[in-house]
């Protein structure tokens, strides 16, 4: 059984707020992998919210990858629709311009409101389906303000105003580095999964802060990286992974 104390609740079917990088697909794999299989087909819901933004054909491509590798516990994965792009139609996530490199820091990617409006349009539709539990691969070495419990609880508040059964924001990578976390998913299809903010070809470009972040994190777990990089600098400004 999965320790529901540690943010993991299997007593209800659970949607999943997915990316289709390595914290959301370690959030679903190892959801699927400690459900019991007398649960119904479609137990996991992943939800993949589109905003707009210069990387979505390819992690949503990913998103439906992972998706389909855990079996019918896992559903087609839910695509819904809010755009950033009225609010923000110069940022670099949008235009593709001055997207921020292997040396940039944490605070260079940040996506504003990113969170707030990814749970209030996932947390709305399961209100209106029924789901009770909506789970979010975020760590808690996440330096970002909206990735506090504050910020979840006061989440949870708005959602319950708008329907008679509150939806429950999980964070089950709480408690963990992402190094143990990926250790923990060696198993899962982790090469299957996308990071990059600059995609070339279809790609990892090889030269972001994600696609950085990415090697570090397969390095540092000690796992081989199977990523299929555009390009591969030999010069990459390293830090270490959360």
């Amino acid at each position: 059984m999965i320790d529901e104390s540690a943010g993991w609740e299997i007593d209800l079917p659970v949607a999943v707020l997915m990316s289709g990088g390595l914290d959301s697909t370690i959030l679903l794999g190892l959801m699927a992998r400690q459900t019991p299989e007398e649960r119904l087909s479609g137990w996991l819901q992943p939800i993949y919210i589109r905003c707009g933004l210069n990387w979505e054909e390819e992690e949503l491509a990913a998103v439906q990858n992972v998706s389909a590798c855990f079996g019918p516990i896992v559903a087609t994965p839910v695509v819904l629709e809010m755009t950033v792009r009225d609010l923000c139609p110069t940022h670099w996530s949008l235009t593709g311009r001055d997207v921020p490199d292997t040396a940039s820091p944490d605070e260079a990617v940040y996506l504003p409101g990113r969170n707030l409006l990814m749970l209030a349009k996932a947390g709305v539709w399961c209100q209106m389906h029924g789901f009770e539990r909506l789970a979010i691969g975020v760590l808690d070495t996440n330096p970002f303000g909206d990735a506090t419990e504050d910020f979840f609880d006061s989440m949870e508040g708005c959602l319950a105003a708008y329907g008679s059964k509150r939806v429950r924001i999980l964070r089950p990578l709480f408690g963990l580095s992402k190094r143990e976390w990926m250790r923990k998913a060696r198993d899962l299809p982790l090469e299957k999964t996308f990071s990059c903010i600059a995609p070339r070809n279809g790609l990892h470009c090889g030269m972001c802060n994600k696609c950085a972040e990415r090697r570090r994190a397969f390095r540092e777990a000690g796992l081989p990286d199977r990523t299929v990089y555009d390009a591969n600098p030999r010069w990459v400004t390293e830090r270490p992974a959360n």
